[in-house]
């Protein structure tokens, strides 16, 4: 009787311990829901105080295993030391310069920095201040040069939430719903394989997908400025296109007379495993936009062109905040830090294992339909069924939820796809770890 006890006693402790272990971290989303707007999506109950490398730390200090990288932000780890270096010198001679109104060092210098990464025609930087704000000046780019009506992007394509960008953005229904009327953009298939949106198979399909963009193309030249894409594919479900479809698409471009604008913004900053995805098809667009991983946790958007295009009068185009020195001065201890490490190297080694052993999971489990990826931008989409392909939408909801509480970040996206995007400086240890988590958490 006193055992039985004293085991109701040790077992109302746990359950208060077990109960404790939130309590700072739910505080703060107690305090979140009553002041921030509820447009924002959180996919996990995850409150961040710290992060290292490749690992974050919540409120109450549970060490969590990081493979988001803060959305393909952190490529270079999480609190790179070198970026808090950067942050910090600059910081003690001064943090903004109004940019678009006078001259500084830093962001000169960040601008030549980049473009020594890119090929010699990319020679041209427009700063800003996040992804939508770089493809919004790419879309004006393409306008004012063309001075044509249309763009055109593809179904499942994310390039941002501003109008412009909002306007080609259509990965899903949410993100476009009571906005409308939207700008005028034409939209066409992506190449995307798994879901053929033309029920073929490869290669017996002989790239209908691409016969179907020239043909829109073609149809529409006279008032098309510009066609923007993602080489592969971010929020729409990290669909890889075939490469014929890539080189398709460039040459339809050119013989039209159409500007190809890429945007790299998830995909860039060696995730693929080059600095550019485009270098994995061999094209090079006529406009490049890059954002996230290029300030290594610090807001920066940069559009980058060949200086003939630069045509714009002063004053056609401008902001605030862009060339931030502080974040300047991190994108170039983050660029410098991509080279110096060799991240595109570990991409792929990386990357490569990665690829293998999910696919090597994807025979074990009925669940996962397809894995794909390049480097460390690697989708795993749930279905219901191989057979039936149904997403598993719910399912995947839960495995994330089961990772998490777990100690494994992870995100999603399409319509029932798991990303894996750690930042690039992750080993096979830890990769090794995170596959053991993500394997345990389908089964439950």
């Amino acid at each position: 009787m006193e055992a039985n006890l004293d085991l109701l006693i040790l077992r109302k402790k746990m359950r208060k311990r077990t109960k404790n272990l939130r309590e700072k971290s739910d505080k703060v989303i107690e305090r979140d829901k009553k002041v921030l707007t509820r447009t924002l999506t959180r996919e996990t109950d995850l409150v961040i105080k710290q992060s290292k490398g490749c690992y974050v730390w919540d409120q109450d200090g549970k060490k969590y295993l990081d493979f988001a990288a803060g959305i393909a932000v952190s490529n270079v780890g999480n609190t790179n030391k070198y970026v808090v270096k950067a942050i910090r010198k600059q910081a003690g001679y001064a943090l903004h310069a109004a940019f678009a109104d006078f001259y500084s060092d830093i962001p000169v210098r960040f601008s030549e920095l980049l473009t020594s990464y890119l090929p010699t025609k990319l020679n041209t930087v427009f700063l800003s201040n996040s992804g939508t704000e770089a493809v919004e000046a790419a879309y004006k780019l393409a306008k004012y040069n063309t001075r044509k009506k249309y763009v055109m992007a593809f179904n499942g394509c994310f390039h941002g939430r501003t109008m412009g960008s909002l306007s080609m953005t259509n990965s899903k229904e949410v993100q476009r719903k009571g906005f409308e009327p939207f700008l005028p953009v034409k939209h066409v298939p992506y190449c995307y394989c798994y879901r053929c949106p033309f029920g073929k198979e490869y290669p017996d399909c002989n790239m209908k997908c691409l016969d179907n963009f020239e043909t829109v193309v073609k149809k529409n030249k006279k008032d098309l400025a510009a066609v923007f894409i993602e080489m592969v594919q971010g929020e729409g479900g990290y669909i890889v296109p075939k490469k014929e479809f890539i080189k398709g698409v460039r040459r339809v471009c050119k013989e039209n007379k159409v500007l190809l604008v890429d945007d790299e913004i998830q995909a860039g900053c060696f995730r693929t495993g080059t600095f550019l995805a485009s270098e994995n098809f061999g094209v090079t667009a006529d406009i490049v936009c890059f954002a996230k991983a290029i300030a290594g946790g610090l807001p920066l958007g940069a559009t980058v062109f060949p200086k003939e295009l630069d045509k714009w009068n002063p004053g056609s185009h401008a902001n605030t905040f862009g060339g931030n020195l502080i974040s300047c001065a991190a994108g170039l201890a983050a660029l410098k830090f991509m080279k110096n490490a060799r991240l595109g190297i570990n991409a792929d080694k990386i990357g490569d294992y990665l690829l293998k052993r999910l696919n090597e999971l994807k025979e074990e489990y009925e669940i996962i339909g397809d894995v794909r990826g390049l480097g460390l931008m690697i989708g795993i989409e749930l279905v219901k069924s191989k057979k039936t392909k149904k997403p598993a939408v719910k399912e995947r909801e839960k495995v994330i939820k089961n990772a998490f509480e777990k100690g494994l970040v992870l995100l999603p996206c399409g319509t029932s796809t798991i990303r894996f995007a750690p930042p690039l400086i992750v080993n096979k240890a830890l990769t090794d770890q995170a596959l053991k988590i993500f394997e345990d958490s389908l089964k439950v």
